[in-house]
């Protein structure tokens, strides 16, 4: 592990332990529409981890709900309703421990995030909770996708070989093996059933990432 150059890390159940924020977060914002089509929305986030909120709500309005065409207003109460939820979690929810001695064990190679949660409030809370200077190469999220950001960030020279995509979810191995990384799957806040045997390494947590290197 000692060789990469590049550490790409998911967000959610990765380097905070937010997945159950955001899935709390999508039942609230449907649940005006009945407790039948919030779960079933919770359901679709929950086996579709890593796409991002836009995608999702796009689907609940269509597939869920029925609508032939989705507002732009309509949409946006949906937005709204469910950041306000994430942001208040984002800044209470748990940090991966010794994330700090990971980035001086690999104080060699860049770092990044590629997240499927929004950009703009992902660089807010990782400043807000003094993460961002973790991470020499950028935050990055939505609306676009991991595909876009990693293909993106590859032709543009800010990914180098060999890299490594550290996430929790069926996208996130996925997109790692389009762009040519390595995975290692964390599963400690994992909510996937998937199975990631194809993985790198399947390890519990960063803490574990870090004893893998210091044992090197």
């Amino acid at each position: 592990m000692l060789d990469y150059r590049t550490w790409v890390f998911d967000c959610d159940g990765v380097l905070l332990d937010s997945n159950s924020v955001k899935t709390t977060a999508f039942y609230r914002a449907a649940e005006p529409y009945g407790e039948d089509s919030a779960a079933t929305l919770v359901a679709y986030h929950m086996a579709n981890g890593g796409i991002s909120r836009y995608v999702k709500f796009q689907h609940f309005l269509t597939d869920i709900v029925g609508q032939d065409r989705v507002e732009p207003e309509e949409l946006e109460v949906l937005l709204e309703t469910y950041a306000s939820h994430v942001r208040e979690g984002l800044l209470k929810c748990q940090v991966a421990p010794r994330l700090d001695e990971l980035r001086r064990l690999t104080q060699g190679a860049g770092w990044m995030v590629v997240s499927g949660g929004d950009q703009e409030e992902l660089r807010w809370v990782f400043a807000k909770r003094g993460l961002d200077e973790l991470f020499d190469l950028g935050i990055f999220g939505s609306p676009d996708t991991k595909d876009e950001i990693l293909s993106r960030s590859i032709n543009a020279g800010l990914i180098q070989a060999p890299g490594v995509f550290v996430g929790d979810s069926r996208y996130d191995i996925e997109a790692a093996s389009r762009a040519g990384l390595d995975f290692i799957f964390v599963r400690a806040w994992s909510e996937s059933t998937f199975d990631f045997s194809s993985a790198r390494y399947q390890l519990e947590s960063i803490s574990d990432i870090v004893d893998q290197l210091a044992q090197q």
